[in-house]
C-alpha cells in the first residue's frame, strides 16, 4: 500500500527539552530496544516553578508526516509555535491547519518540488505552482473553491512564519503583496472598512448569496423542515425507539439549541424543582459559568417548555439513564453528562474538559456529536425515504434549529395578522429567542416564507409566459 502525507493525532503530548540527567524532572530517553540514547529530557514549563498545570501539554496533538511517515519538522514546529502562543487553544482548529499542510505536503511529495527553493522565475516557485494545482483542482471539480482558498491561506501563513523566524532566507519574493480594503458590517448592521494584506497567490472565492435557495444562513446554511417533514422525522424517531436520540432531536426542535449545547447538559440541569415556576416555559441560563457550552462562549437564556423539561426529569431518574451513568467515567453523579451512549460514553466533550490535559487519554479523536450524525445518516433518513417514498429527503441536525426558528416565526406572524402584535415586536422576539447577534439574521427568517412564495410564483407564471413566447416564435418552424 502506497502511503501519502497525512495528519495524525497524538492522544497526549507534552513539550520537552534536552537536559542533563541530574536536572529536576529529567528522564533518560530510550530507543525501541530499551537502550539508553545518551541524553535526557524534561518537560518545558510555562513559568519559573515546576508545576504540572503550567506544562505545555495537549491532547489530540496534530502531527504532519510525509509519504514515508516521517514527521515534517518545520510544519510541526510551526503548529507547536502557534499552540504555545495561545492561552486556551482549540485543538480542532490546529487539526484543521495540519490537514491543510498535509495536503501541501502531498503535493510536494508527488511533484518532488523543493519547497524551500524560490528561483528567479516566478512561476517556478512552489507557492505559485501550488496555487496553479489548487485552481486546476477546483476547475476539475475535485475540491470546492472554499477549500482551495483555505489550503492556500494555510500555506501562506506557514511561509510567513518561516520568513519572520529567519528559517527561510531567500532573495526572491514568496509572492507579490498588495493592500486591499474590504467593507464589512458589525453585529448592529453598521458598515466599516478594514485593511487587509493580500497576495497574488491567494485564492478569492466570489460569493453570491441566493435568498431563494430554501435555506437560511444562520451559522451555516440551514434548511427549515416543512411541516410534513417534521411529522416524518417524529414518526421515524418514535418507530426507531432510541430514547436519547429522540430527546436530543426534540430539544433541538423545541428550543433551537445547537448540538454542543444539548449534548453538554449535565444531570444536575435536569433536576430543578418546578414548584415555583409559573407559565409554560423554563428560562434556563447557558454559556460560561453554567457548565453548558454555547457557540463562541456566548451567555444566553434557553426557553424550555415545562412539559418537555418534565420529560427530561423523568428520563434522568429512569433505570435506562442510571445504567448508562454507572458505566461512564466518573460514575453516576449530578455532574455526569445527561446524554450518554449505551457504553456510558459522552456524545460530546465540553470545552472545559477538552482543554484540560489528560495524560491517560487513548482516543485519537474528540467527541463532537459524531454518534448523533451517524444515527441520522444510518437510521432516520433511510427510514423516512423507505416509508414515505421521499427519495430526496435529507437533513442535518443543525436544521432542527432553523426548524424551531421558522415554527416560532410563523406563529408570531399569525399574531401580526390578527393585530395582536407588531412586526417590530416579532423581530425582537425572534432575535432574542434565537440568540442572534445581528437582526439581519433574524430578518432571514421573517423573509423566508415570502421568498418561497415568490419562487413558486415565478416558477409557474413566468414559465407559462416563456412557453407562450416560445410557441409563437417557433410556429410553423416545427
Amino acid at each position: 500500500m502506497t502511503l501519502q502525507a497525512r495528519k495524525i493525532l497524538l492522544p497526549s503530548f507534552t513539550l520537552t527539552e534536552v537536559c542533563n540527567s541530574d536536572y529536576a524532572g529529567a528522564a533518560v530517553q530510550l530507543s525501541l530496544k530499551d537502550e539508553p540514547l545518551g541524553y535526557s529530557t524534561r518537560p518545558v514549563n510555562r513559568g519559573s516553578q515546576h508545576n504540572e498545570a503550567e506544562l505545555f501539554s495537549y491532547n489530540l496533538m496534530p502531527v504532519v508526516v510525509d509519504q514515508n511517515s516521517v514527521p515534517w519538522g518545520e510544519a510541526n514546529i510551526y503548529l507547536l509555535s502557534r499552540l504555545t502562543d495561545s492561552i486556551a487553544p482549540s485543538m480542532s482548529t490546529y487539526a484543521g491547519i495540519a490537514d491543510d499542510l498535509s495536503a501541501y505536503r502531498r503535493f510536494l511529495d508527488e511533484t518532488a518540488i523543493d519547497w524551500l527553493a524560490f528561483p528567479s522565475q516566478k512561476l517556478s516557485r512552489p507557492t505559485y505552482k501550488y496555487n496553479a494545482r489548487l485552481r486546476h483542482a477546483v476547475a476539475a471539480g475535485e475540491i470546492a473553491a472554499a477549500t482551495a482558498r483555505r489550503r492556500m491561506g494555510a500555506v501562506i501563513s506557514f511561509y510567513r512564519w518561516l520568513k519572520a523566524d529567519g528559517v527561510l532566507p531567500t532573495e526572491n519574493a514568496l509572492w507579490k503583496e498588495s493592500d486591499r480594503y474590504i467593507e464589512l458590517k458589525d453585529a448592529h448592521g453598521f458598515k466599516f472598512t478594514k485593511k487587509v494584506i493580500t497576495t497574488d497567490v491567494s485564492i478569492r472565492v466570489a460569493k453570491q448569496e441566493d435568498p431563494y435557495d430554501g435555506k437560511i444562513n444562520d451559522g451555516g446554511k440551514l434548511r427549515p423542515l416543512a411541516q410534513e417533514e417534521q411529522e416524518w422525522l417524529l414518526d421515524a424517531l418514535a418507530s426507531i425507539g432510541n430514547t436519547e436520540m429522540t430527546l436530543i432531536h426534540l430539544m433541538g426542535m423545541l428550543t433551537g439549541a445547537r448540538i454542543q449545547t444539548i449534548l453538554t447538559f449535565r444531570v444536575r440541569h435536569a433536576l430543578l424543582e418546578l414548584d415555583d415556576i409559573h407559565g409554560g416555559e423554563l428560562r434556563f441560563p447557558i454559556g460560561p459559568g453554567t457548565g453548558i457550552d454555547t457557540k463562541n462562549d456566548k451567555q444566553m437564556v434557553l426557553h424550555i417548555p415545562i412539559w418537555f423539561y418534565k420529560m427530561l426529569r423523568t428520563y434522568v431518574h429512569s433505570d435506562r439513564a442510571k445504567k448508562r451513568r454507572e458505566r461512564a467515567t466518573g460514575g453516576d453523579n449530578e455532574n455526569q453528562y445527561l446524554f450518554l451512549s449505551v457504553r456510558g460514553v459522552p456524545f460530546y466533550r465540553c470545552k472545559e474538559e477538552s482543554r484540560a490535559y489528560d495524560a491517560t487519554n487513548t482516543l485519537r479523536h474528540n467527541k463532537v456529536g459524531q454518534a448523533v450524525r451517524q444515527f441520522i445518516t444510518e437510521q432516520v433518513i433511510p427510514f423516512v425515504r423507505t416509508k414515505y417514498g421521499a427519495r430526496n429527503f435529507h437533513y442535518q441536525f443543525h436544521d432542527t434549529r432553523a426548524t424551531f426558528g421558522m415554527n416560532m416565526t410563523d406563529h408570531q406572524l399569525k399574531l401580526v395578522e390578527q393585530g395582536k402584535t407588531t412586526l417590530k415586536e416579532v423581530r425582537e422576539f425572534v432575535k432574542t429567542r434565537m440568540g442572534h447577534e445581528s437582526a439581519a439574521t433574524t430578518d432571514l427568517y421573517l423573509q423566508y416564507r415570502s421568498n418561497l412564495k415568490l419562487v413558486r410564483w415565478v416558477g409557474v407564471e413566468y414559465e407559462s409566459h416563456l412557453k407562450k413566447l416560445s410557441e409563437r416564435a417557433m410556429k410553423g418552424l416545427l
